[in-house]
């Protein structure tokens, strides 16, 4: 190998590793998410609990800026 191999060598391995340390914080989060899902699924058997349900569980009610925006098309322009 001559320099410019390992120049590009080197360069090829810090981009690499650069690449690495960005994903990583992602990939062990997502592994974690995954864990702490299947240790809430465990424990919800354990009890013989079932959560079949499909539909959010968030509430229904409109957001303040639903309720702004409704009113505010409500209202009729009177031309003059």
């Amino acid at each position: 190998m001559n320099g410019n191999q390992i120049e590009g060598l080197i360069g090829m391995l810090t981009t690499l590793g650069i690449l690495i340390l960005l994903v990583l914080p992602s990939v062990l989060g997502v592994l974690r998410d995954r864990r702490i899902d299947r240790q809430i699924r465990e424990a919800q058997e354990a009890r013989g609990e079932r959560n079949d349900q499909k539909s959010s569980s968030r509430s229904t009610v409109p957001s303040t800026a639903t309720w702004y925006a409704d009113g505010r098309r409500s209202k009729k322009f009177v031309s003059s």
